[in-house]
């Protein structure tokens, strides 16, 4: 009876850490009160959560949740009240989100980004409407833009079509104008998903030569029933997103996870790899698969898929898409 009265302690103080954590974070990332504000609050917090943790090593467990329980129950209430929006100011690069029209073989895209990037925060913005033929859709390539963190990369998606035009489709964080991307901040609800259909000379090129992160391009092997599968439940997922706000979440609604639960549609038995969330991984996931080429190692894959070099050069060409996949060997299939 002792053991399991005090296992059953050891579960509730780590119940109470991790309950009493998470919420601080939670509130910390949600409360609207400003800096000094939410310190305050956060102070508040803490002071309660010692108190219950006091009273769970003094052996008092049950006037421990008595408070527990209540202040639980009412986090969580206050968290399933916090639910996204598409009405907010945001900041310009995501002011707009896509959305698309088929209407037999040609599809509509409004909203197409294709921003005139001077550095991060000079810009002309600029968003067009553009049509597609499906029949003429022949290539999909990957693009990973990495920043900091080598398990850490940006997913891009770009669509390519006779005669040299390029479409990427991005899920991305739609920050307001006073924000700024968090990792941590991605598992509280700080931001919601938005789905941005863009010119390569446009999104590319600003992680390229404007944020100079470093970008690999990877083209997919994929059938030309495939190629339009995908494109089309991108667009389906536009639509969506357009309508129906959602969060982003760091690890089950990222630029990564979204792509792979729509290729799943398509593809049930495409397997789940730790590589879809740390998607820096992600060149080795698709090396595996066969989803690229494997005629060379891993190694010298990654390597020529680096842009950056052909990417300065290519500066602000209009010509940018070409310019960045000349010599890379990687042909469209």
């Amino acid at each position: 009876m002792f053991i399991v009265r005090f296992l059953g302690l050891i579960l509730l103080i780590l119940f109470t850490l991790i309950g009493f954590l998470w919420g601080g974070l939670a509130l910390w990332y949600q409360l609207p009160f400003g800096m000094a504000g939410n310190l305050g609050c956060l102070v508040v917090w803490a002071a309660i959560g010692f108190a219950v943790l006091w009273l769970e090593f003094k052996g008092r467990a049950w006037r421990a949740l008595v408070v527990l329980v209540p202040v639980m129950i009412g986090l969580f209430y206050w968290w399933s009240t916090i639910t996204p929006s598409l009405s907010r100011i945001w900041a310009d690069d995501v002011a707009q989100t896509v959305t698309g029209t088929l209407n037999g073989n040609e599809v509509t895209l409004s909203n197409v980004r294709n921003f005139e990037w001077r550095s991060p925060t000079d810009y002309t913005p600029r968003w067009e409407v553009r049509s597609y033929q499906l029949d003429d859709l022949e290539s999909v390539d990957v693009f990973l833009s990495y920043w900091s963190n080598p398990a850490i990369a940006h997913t891009l998606v770009s669509f390519g079509f006779n005669g040299g035009d390029h479409v990427v489709f991005s899920a991305e964080i739609r920050k307001e104008r006073h924000e700024q991307f968090s990792e941590i901040g991605g598992f509280f609800k700080q931001f919601e998903l938005a789905m941005i259909a863009a010119d390569e000379r446009d999104i590319i090129r600003l992680r390229t030569n404007i944020r100079k992160e470093d970008v690999y391009r990877y083209r997919l092997n994929l059938k030309p029933e495939m190629r339009q599968a995908l494109f089309l439940s991108y667009l389906d997922k536009a639509n969506h997103l357009a309508t129906m706000a959602k969060f982003y979440n760091t690890i089950t609604a990222n630029c990564t996870t979204v792509i792979f639960d729509m290729v799943r549609a398509i593809t049930p038995e495409l397997p789940f790899d730790y590589r879809l969330v740390f998607s820096g991984f992600l060149p080795g996931y698709l090396y595996d698969l066969g989803a690229i080429d494997r005629q060379k190692p891993l190694d010298q894959v990654i390597k020529q898929a680096s842009i950056n070099k052909r990417a300065l050069d290519a500066a602000a060409d209009p010509d940018f898409s070409a310019k960045i996949r000349v010599g890379d060997g990687q042909a469209a299939n």
